[in-house]
C-alpha cells in the first residue's frame, strides 16, 4: 500500500468510526416535524450523514468494513425517519418545502423508499407554485436531482440551468472565494452523483477544474479551511476519476496532520477553547457541531480518491428490501 493509500484509509477509517460514536448528534429530536424547528440542526445533517454513507456503500465492497459502517450508519438514518413516515408527514405540513424531498433522495440512493412519499411529492412538483419557487441556480440543480432520484422525472446529461451557477459559468479564476467554493463543490456533486458517475460532468468543466482547483484547494488548506478543504478535495477525485490523475498527496497529508485524537475534522483553525475546555466536552453539542460536517466530508472525499476510476459502484444484493419496503440501490 502506497503512503498516498495509507493516508486515504487512515482518514475514511477514522472519520467514519468517529461519526458512528457520534451517531446520537444526527438523531431527530421531538421538534423535528415543528414549523419553526431548526432544519439545518435536525434534518440537515441527517441528510448528510445519509448522503455521504450512500456514496460510501456504493464505492465499496461489501466486505469492506467501511461498507458496514456506513450501512449500519444509513439503517440508523432511515430508522429515525420512522422508515420514511416522517417525510409523507413533513410533505403534508409543508407541502412546498424542498428540504424533505432534498433528504429522502439521499436516502432513496441508497435503495431506502417509501412509495407513498414519492407519489405526494410527485403531486405537488407538478404544481406551478414548486417549478416557480425562487432559489439560487445551484440549489436548483439539487432540487432538480433530489426530484429525479425519487422517480419525478428525468432530466438526462444535460441539467437545465447549469450554465447560470458559478462553477457552470466557467468565471475568473480569481473571483473564487469561500462562498463560490462550497456552490462549485455541489455543481459537481450533483453533476456527478455525488460522485459515483464521475463522467456526467461536462468535459469543458473538467478541464477548467484541471486548470484551476489546486490553487484554490492549497489556498483553502493553507488557511484552515478544513470543512471547504475536504468538499474541494472530493471535487479532486472526481475530476481524478475522470482524467486518471492521482490525488493530491500532499493536500491529503495536511488533512491526516489537521485531524482530531479520535479521527475528527474541524471546520476550520478557530481557537476550539470555548468549544473544548475539558476532556469530556469532547462530546459536547458544540464540539460535534464543529466537526461533524467536515469529519463527514473527509471521508466521502477519502472513500472517493480511492476507489479506482475503472471499478463500477458496488450495489446491493439483489431483491433486499429495508423496512419491508423499496427497491436495491
Amino acid at each position: 500500500m502506497t503512503a498516498l493509500a495509507e493516508d486515504l484509509r487512515t482518514v475514511a477509517d477514522g472519520a467514519l468510526a468517529w461519526v458512528d460514536a457520534h451517531r446520537a448528534g444526527f438523531a431527530l429530536g421531538e421538534d423535528a416535524l415543528a414549523v419553526d424547528g431548526e432544519v439545518d440542526l435536525s434534518w440537515k445533517p441527517l441528510g448528510e450523514l445519509a448522503q455521504v454513507c450512500a456514496t460510501v456503500t456504493r464505492l465499496t465492497e461489501p466486505a469492506d468494513p467501511l461498507h458496514a459502517r456506513a450501512r449500519g450508519l444509513l439503517d440508523f438514518a432511515w430508522q429515525e425517519t420512522h422508515e420514511g413516515e416522517l417525510f409523507l408527514r413533513l410533505q403534508r405540513l409543508e407541502p412546498f418545502a424542498t428540504y424533505p424531498l432534498e433528504v429522502y433522495a439521499a436516502l432513496a440512493s441508497a435503495g431506502l423508499r417509501h412509495p407513498a412519499f414519492e407519489q405526494a411529492a410527485a403531486v405537488v412538483a407538478r404544481t406551478r407554485g414548486w417549478r416557480l419557487t425562487e432559489q439560487d441556480p445551484t440549489r436548483r440543480l439539487g432540487v432538480l436531482r433530489a426530484e429525479e432520484r425519487c422517480g419525478v422525472h428525468s432530466l438526462g446529461q444535460a441539467p437545465p440551468g447549469l450554465e447560470q451557477t458559478w462553477l457552470g459559468g466557467r468565471p475568473e479564476p480569481w473571483t473564487f472565494g469561500r462562498d463560490a467554493g462550497y456552490a462549485l463543490t455541489h455543481v459537481v456533486f450533483h453533476c456527478s452523483d455525488w460522485g459515483c458517475d464521475a463522467a456526467a460532468v461536462p468535459p469543458v468543466l473538467v478541464a477548467y477544474l484541471t486548470d484551476w482547483l489546486p490553487p484554490w484547494l492549497d489556498t483553502c488548506l493553507e488557511a484552515g479551511m478544513w470543512d471547504l478543504g475536504g468538499e474541494l478535495l472530493a471535487v479532486a477525485a472526481v475530476v481524478a476519476r475522470t482524467t486518471g490523475e492521482d490525488p493530491p498527496a500532499d493536500a491529503w497529508q495536511r488533512l491526516v496532520a489537521a485531524r482530531g485524537p479520535a479521527g475528527e475534522v474541524p471546520l476550520d483553525d478557530r481557537d476550539l477553547g470555548d468549544l473544548a475546555a475539558g476532556p469530556g466536552d469532547a462530546d459536547g453539542e458544540r464540539y460535534f457541531l464543529h466537526h461533524y460536517h467536515s469529519t463527514l466530508m473527509a471521508a466521502f472525499a477519502a472513500v472517493l480518491a480511492g476507489a479506482r476510476p475503472d471499478s463500477p459502484p458496488a450495489r446491493a444484493a439483489a431483491g433486499h428490501r429495508y423496512g419491508g419496503q423499496g427497491a436495491p440501490a
